[in-house]
């Protein structure tokens, strides 16, 4: 279980660290560890959207052993309103691309068709919960229409194809500087704006809630520090949309450092995560479907 748990993991520390401090203006205040309350008023450990919508994903896949369009839909509505794949029972955050695509799919839209297809529908609901991709057999189409289910736009989609090769690569041993540069000669790079992030400094680096920008973030902060810690704590002092960054770093690092030691996941922040347990069982039933 390894790998999986330690990229699934790494994305929920990254999102319980963001948490307190999204929407907070870069370098108006300064993460050091796990905190709570703030921004959404939920206690340590905590973890958003970005957590749930890959748990529902990861579910749907270990319990069918397959990619189920419908099924997956189904569970982000559970997850929306019912509260499911949740820390304590109750939803405190959503975007509105993907909130209006779970609503399509609850008035009968076809699931393939409930994702937003306008350039404004480009925030970065669909790569926050995509990493689960990376550990399924198969080609990327799947991991375009499992990303279109709220986020149909071709900039999304190829974001998220994009991150998913990279972490299936960091699986199976190829390093990072590798991965980049294999990355930005592909040329749905060029046709995203996806600029080389060997070259930017933190002054240039955005971290709004624009998919390809949450991706270039979180590719920086993962070239630019040698361990966990520092890498989801560069991702959550950046501002702004603080949780998606840290999770997409976090899923990243995760499978690149692991747990435990002084490069890998702090035991000391999996210990504050909610619903530890239950996640572990997941990454475990998981592992056993598709592997």
């Amino acid at each position: 279980m390894s790998k999986i748990y330690n990229g699934i993991m790494g994305l929920i520390v990254g999102d319980a660290l963001g948490v307190p401090v999204e929407f907070k203006k870069r370098d108006t205040y300064k993460i050091t560890g796990m905190t709570g309350y703030g921004t959404h008023n939920q206690p340590p450990g905590t973890w958003s959207d970005d957590s749930s919508m890959t748990l529902a994903t990861l579910e749907s896949i270990a319990r069918l052993k397959k990619i189920d369009l419908y099924d997956i839909m189904r569970n982000f509505y559970r997850w929306l309103y019912e509260g499911e794949f949740t820390p304590y029972g109750k939803v405190f955050d959503v975007g509105g691309t993907t909130r209006r695509a779970i609503d399509k799919y609850a008035k009968g839209t076809p699931a393939e068709e409930c994702g937003g297809k306008k350039i404004t529908d480009n925030g970065n609901g669909s790569l926050m919960r995509i990493l689960p991709l990376a550990f399924v057999k198969g080609d990327y189409k799947s991991v375009g229409d499992v990303a279109g289910l709220t986020h149909r736009h071709g900039i999304s989609i190829k974001a998220c194809i994009l991150y998913v090769s990279a972490a299936n690569k960091i699986v199976r041993g190829v390093s990072f500087e590798e991965i980049l540069t294999e990355m930005y000669s592909d040329s749905w790079s060029t046709t995203i704006g996806l600029r080389d992030v060997r070259g930017i400094g933190r002054e240039d680096i955005k971290s709004t809630g624009y998919v390809v920008d949450t991706l270039e973030a979180a590719l920086w902060c993962l070239y630019n520090t040698d361990n966990y810690r520092d890498c989801v704590l560069t991702a959550v002092n950046l501002g702004d949309d603080t949780d998606t960054v840290a999770a997409v770093a976090g899923g990243l690092a995760g499978l690149m450092y692991g747990r435990g030691g002084k490069k890998g996941i702090p035991k000391e922040w999996i210990s504050q995560i909610a619903r530890k347990e239950w996640i572990e069982n997941l990454c475990g039933d998981f592992e056993n479907s598709v592997l």
